[in-house]
């Protein structure tokens, strides 16, 4: 293009090679690069238009419309340029780039400066055919992922045929026998193997919370932890804390007329001394361990938690189970009451609930709307411990 007189504004918004860059970086981040130069389907060669001056601003914004040009000069590494003739009946023609144009997933990878990364992928999904054919369909799948954990990747995909071809182990994970792989491996990389394996075995559904049990393996039983708050019922003198299993739990009724269950341990310990009551520490939505137990039917089963949405989620479900459950220490007045220690709750439930008296639903969709702050939550362990005394049953 010949020099002459541009006009004076802001630069127009002309595709630049950066902007071309975005969107190749789009298909590589979908794995779309890795996939296509692995196994072409036709999508190269393939050309991505650029926004270029027309006739009327190379006369206006002549100098800017040049720049723009030579922005382009030379093309980019691993692509080539379609061009266009513009202002021909007007200024006289000039010659613009319309295009970029990749012969090849290949070539739009070295475009972006990724050619070792490619040749790593290569390698990495050969050694993983090699394991066993079906995995070929994860590596397509999950490109990125397998480039993402290279070794780990493999070993992750050995796990997964193994968990394939063996369903219902019947041992406990821990004793999984495979050269250089240890049991901390399989917790850390969980989602990686049942990628894997849901492409290994589709027909084989993974649910459940238990990873062991959810791949047929022996798993550690359910624990319940109680303190027994009349010394005079422990099993044995000075054992008032005792820990049993669920199905021991549930199994053999204790002789007691109360039972208070407390998510926070620090709380469960420091409850008084009560006649005839037991303590149970149900750690969370881990309160499994008394679920099953039908004999706390006749027992008044009391519940404290944290006062936030997933307290009484909790409180939800556990009174799905034994409708009778009281709570205690989760009112709008012990809220107001500890102002003081208000926090936030990262991820607030929305759960729709069905289980909660008409106070504890108007203070849980209070939380909700975040009436009194947003995502407010008041954990049981800042309470106040006078407060708390005060008010225990």
């Amino acid at each position: 293009m010949a020099a002459k007189p541009s006009g004076a504004g802001k630069a127009p918004a002309w595709t630049t090679p950066a902007d071309v860059r975005t969107a190749s970086l789009r298909a590589w981040n979908s794995g779309e690069l890795l996939r296509e130069a692995a196994l072409p389907t036709g999508l190269h060669p393939r050309r991505r238009a650029l926004k270029h001056p027309s006739a009327t601003q190379l006369r206006t914004d002549y100098a800017l419309a040049a720049a723009w040009a030579a922005s382009w000069v030379p093309a980019p590494q691993g692509c080539s340029l379609d061009h266009v003739s513009v202002g021909a009946s007007t200024i006289g023609a000039n010659t613009l780039p319309a295009a970029a144009v990749f012969a090849s997933a290949s070539d739009e990878i070295l475009f972006l400066g990724l050619g070792r990364e490619s040749a790593k992928f290569t390698e990495l999904s050969r050694r993983v055919t090699e394991l066993d054919a079906g995995l070929t369909a994860w590596a397509m799948l999950r490109p990125l992922e397998l480039l993402k954990y290279g070794e780990d990747a493999l070993t992750a995909a050995r796990v997964a045929l193994w968990f394939a071809a063996n369903p219902a182990p019947g041992i406990y994970l821990r004793q999984l026998s495979l050269p250089g792989v240890h049991t901390k491996f399989v917790e850390n990389h969980r989602r990686l193997i049942d990628g894997i394996l849901a492409v290994l075995a589709p027909e084989r559904p993974l649910v459940g919370k238990n990873y062991a049990r959810r791949h047929g393996f022996h798993a550690a039983p359910d624990r319940v932890r109680v303190r027994y708050l009349d010394s005079a019922q422990a099993p044995v003198p000075g054992m008032d804390d005792v820990e049993m299993t669920a199905a021991a739990f549930a199994a053999h009724p204790l002789d007691v007329d109360r039972i208070i269950t407390t998510e926070n341990l620090i709380n469960f310990l420091a409850l008084p001394p009560a006649p005839r009551t037991l303590a149970v520490f149900g750690g969370g939505y881990g309160f499994e361990g008394i679920r099953d137990a039908a004999w706390l039917k006749d027992v008044e089963v009391l519940y404290w938690g944290d006062i936030d949405t997933h307290g009484f989620h909790i409180l939800d479900q556990l009174r799905s189970h034994h409708p009778h459950v009281h709570s205690i220490l989760m009112d709008e007045e012990t809220l107001l009451a500890h102002r003081d220690f208000w926090g936030r709750e990262a991820l607030p439930s929305h759960a729709v609930l069905t289980h909660l008296d008409a106070s504890e639903n108007t203070l849980y969709e209070a939380l909700k709307a975040s009436t009194h702050q947003p995502q407010l939550r008041l954990e049981q362990e800042l309470l106040r411990w006078d407060w708390v005394l005060a008010r225990l049953p």
